[in-house]
């Protein structure tokens, strides 16, 4: 205790002490902002450690300070006149928006509170801020989101009920425009008013269960009529209360083109006749009529003959009139009750049930082989075209479907290998080689349209650095019967019939199709390479069909290289105008199986070639004897003349270090992946767009 102070004053001097430290720590621990200013000066007595920070002072620094030196002038002026009221006497709230030293934004909500003394005199004001930022952020979020709803529900062309326990509390305009009524016809009404009848259970249902999942039913326009819509409901929180908000779609104009689509899923898109699978249920009902009646139904195969001549000289659009208008022909022939079907490019099956007897089917075809046969208009020109008729007979040839169609596309080629132009009756002394044969050649024909053909992708890696250089594009035909079958296992049979055409026209387009999905999917993608026959390469169209696959898939001409066998590239000015065309396209050419041929290599120079493919059989026992010399000089001619050489059927890791060292571009094998299927190909290989270029 100091000598000089009586005791009992420092003893007060201590509670003082003490009672004011208890302030200032309650004050600071508090999560308020305080602060008391005098009212004669406006100077700050007295601030909280968060009242001193949020203006960026210290408790210290501030004392003294007048309002506006401690606000600043711009936010003095805003708050001037709620400071004049307390000066005047008045407890002032009020909000605004303060920017703190740190840059950060924040609402707060202020409290001035006059203090007088008392005597009644006012000395100070009491400065009380609370930090409102969260409620004030989700009051602002409730009345945007609020707001969206109102715009959202006034632009929208889908139907908007808000309901509670079925009364309607508000509907928008478009769910007016659907139903046909007038807002004040719907507003306190039950939802189920607008149900038909037989639907209200089922939308009872849903409505009670509270369910969030999309409905479909019909609802009831003002007039009377259906409307078939698609519904989803959702609970929401609006003026303080549970609503449920329905959403209403109109689907009348999908339901009307899911019945186009039905429709042209069961019928031929171009002659309007039934297709193959619908063909197969009016099969199935006539044959089981049959049966139970106990009589002979038929079944004709019939193919034009010659169609691809009318095709090549006169053109796709006319080859279409021609089918159209014998379709009409055949079906002019037949009685109601017969089927007639396309069964796919120029082939229609007929099915004739209740015969008397097999010499029916005779007068039948005699029938069609006239009408079909009579002259046509076509393009200017007067065309003929006849029918090959195969013929097969319910029971005597087989008791399904499957089996009896057949046996008519047997006896069509018999019709075919006779001399065409007539018909023939299925017999079991057709050989069996035969029988193999035509079978194979009409499930490969109907191969296409059945969807039969997959495609796998196998990787191109280019020797150094190990990226993913291209893609090649290989079939698989998915048999039903034999499971997945390599190429070469119908790809040479499928040449020797002509039919590599379509096949080769399919795969293309597939495999385009596929580049460009990959690319949706953000997938980095090489270039695909994909096989080009010599028929498909001696066709006037390809270029036209080349281009018409890059326009329709939307991928670039450079994303493709078409892969042609030495075999192709006769030395003559149709194919230099051809290899021309497709490099002014901007696809690149790639010689397949390289060094397996017989032309001159002189084409190498002249034609407008990108990349050398070295044939397997060279790669097999490439490290040593004459295929290591045969490899090493196809690798240095295609240095020479600027050609990328790429090596295929690498399987071992010594083949891949012999082509290293020799300056092989690109190998392709087994070692380096195996043909996949596009998903899991793009699982395996492909990097994420950017990737590849980073």
């Amino acid at each position: 205790m100091s000598p000089d102070i009586p005791a009992g004053q420092q003893a007060g001097t201590h509670e003082r002490r003490a009672s004011d430290s208890l302030l200032r720590t309650l004050a600071d621990s508090v999560p308020v902002s305080i602060a008391y200013f005098d009212s004669a000066t406006q100077k700050c007595l007295f601030a909280n450690r968060q009242y001193a920070d949020s203006n960026g002072w210290t408790v210290d620094s501030i004392v003294g300070r007048t309002t506006e030196e401690v606000i600043g002038a711009q936010a003095w002026q805003a708050i001037e006149p709620h400071v004049l009221r307390v000066l005047g006497g008045e407890r002032v709230t009020y909000s605004r928006a303060l920017e703190l030293p740190c840059g950060d934004r924040r609402q707060i909500e202020v409290n001035l509170i006059p203090h007088f003394s008392t005597a009644g005199a006012q000395i100070g004001a009491f400065v009380l801020i609370t930090d409102i930022t969260r409620h004030f952020r989700v009051e602002q979020a409730l009345r945007e989101s609020e707001e969206r709803l109102r715009k959202f529900a006034t632009a929208t062309t889908e139907g908007m009920v808000f309901h509670q326990h079925g009364v309607i509390s508000d509907v928008n305009d478009a769910v007016l425009s659907i139903l046909g009524h007038v807002r004040d016809e719907m507003i306190g009404r039950h939802t189920l008013d607008f149900v038909p009848a037989d639907a209200r259970e089922r939308v009872f249902d849903y409505m009670r269960s509270a369910s969030e999942f999309l409905f479909e039913c019909e609802v009831l326009h003002r007039d009377g009529h259906r409307v078939p819509a698609e519904i989803i409901a959702r609970t929401i929180h609006r003026d303080g209360q549970n609503h449920r908000l329905v959403v209403l779609r109109d689907i009348t104009e999908r339901r009307r083109a899911e019945a186009r689509i039905e429709y042209l899923a069961r019928h031929d898109a171009l002659t309007g006749l039934p297709n193959r699978s619908f063909l197969a249920e009016r099969l199935e009902g006539m044959l089981a009529l049959a049966r139970r009646r106990e009589v002979v139904a038929a079944i004709l195969f019939i193919d034009l003959d010659n169609f691809k001549t009318v095709n090549d000289s006169l053109g796709h659009q006319a080859g279409d009139e021609l089918l159209k208008e014998v379709a009409g022909r055949i079906k002019g022939a037949l009685r109601d009750a017969d089927i007639v079907a396309r069964f796919g490019g120029d082939e229609f099956l007929i099915a004739l049930g209740d015969l008397g007897a097999p010499g029916d089917a005779t007068r039948v075809a005699n029938k069609l082989l006239s009408v079909i046969s009579a002259p046509l208009a076509l393009g200017g020109r007067q065309i003929y075209v006849t029918p090959s008729i195969g013929i097969s007979l319910f029971p005597r040839d087989g008791n399904e479907v499957d089996e009896l169609i057949r046996a008519a596309d047997s006896a069509m080629y018999r019709a075919k290998d006779s001399g065409r132009a007539g018909f023939q009756f299925y017999s079991p002394s057709l050989s069996e080689g035969a029988d193999l044969a035509l079978a194979k050649e009409s499930t490969l024909r109907a191969a296409t349209a059945n969807g039969e053909f997959v495609m796998h992708y196998q990787p191109q890696f280019a020797v150094e650095g190990g990226r993913l250089s291209g893609i090649e594009a290989l079939v698989r035909w998915r048999h039903p019967q034999h499971g997945l079958l390599a190429p070469a296992e119908f790809i040479p049979f499928a040449e020797a019939r002509g039919m590599i055409i379509p096949i080769g026209r399919w795969v293309m387009h597939e495999a385009c199709r596929q580049v460009r999905a990959w690319r949706d999917l953000g997938y980095a993608v090489p270039r695909m390479g994909i096989n080009v026959s010599g028929l498909q390469f001696r066709r006037e169209a390809l270029v036209g069909e080349v281009a018409q696959v890059i326009s329709e898939t939307g991928i670039a001409a450079a994303d493709l290289e078409l892969e042609l066998t030495e075999s192709c590239l006769v030395d003559n000015s149709a194919t230099s105008d051809k290899l021309g065309a497709l490099r002014r396209l901007g696809v690149a050419i790639a010689v397949d199986d390289f060094g397996t041929g017989y032309s001159s290599l002189s084409y190498l120079k002249r034609y407008p070639i990108d990349k050398l493919k070295i044939d397997q059989s060279f790669i097999a026992d490439v490290c040593a004897g004459d295929q290591a010399a045969i490899a090493t000089a196809i690798i240095q001619l295609g240095r020479a003349l600027g050609l990328r050489v790429l090596a295929e059927g690498v399987e071992r890791a010594e083949q891949l270090a012999f082509l290293r060292q020799q300056g092989c571009d690109d190998v392709q094998g087994y070692l380096c992946g195996r043909p996949l299927p596009a998903a899991q190909f793009a699982q395996v290989h492909l990097p994420p767009a950017g990737f590849a270029d980073a």
